[in-house]
């Protein structure tokens, strides 16, 4: 009977930890995102990081952290489809702003989509490390 009871109590010791490691792993888009965007072709490419964060209600994140940074002002994911829309407002050289819009798609730890700006497009592709 001992035999037995301990048996069943390591089996909901394990199981309780397994579900709590799973629980633990949070928001598929929290993480930081390393990749480029760009338009088309290899010498048309951009270095890009996003750090993204599920604060509990929303997904916040910032674009390329550092002095130049800018926070996305929108991003919302459908779990439904796994599809991520993104807007932020960042700066030009000459001081303007650019509002960009992008839509990608997550499949396991990547995020490839497009984004645009005024009449320019191109775009992107991240992973999750």
């Amino acid at each position: 009977m001992r035999l037995k009871a301990a048996f069943i109590f390591c089996l909901l010791a394990g199981l309780a930890i397994s579900v709590s490691g799973l629980a633990q792993e949070g928001h598929p888009l929290t993480g930081t995102w390393y990749g480029d965007w760009g338009v088309g072709t290899a010498g048309n490419r951009n270095h890009l990081t996003m750090e993204l964060n599920w604060d509990g209600k929303d997904v916040k994140g910032l674009v390329n952290p550092g002095p130049d940074s800018y926070p996305l002002k929108v991003c919302t994911l459908d779990s439904s489809k796994w599809t991520v829309h993104m807007e932020a407002d960042a700066k030009d050289r000459r001081g303007q702003t650019i509002h960009y819009v992008i839509d990608g798609k997550v499949d396991k730890n990547t995020m490839t989509g497009s984004w645009n700006h005024d009449n320019r497009k191109g775009d992107f592709k991240i992973t999750k490390k």
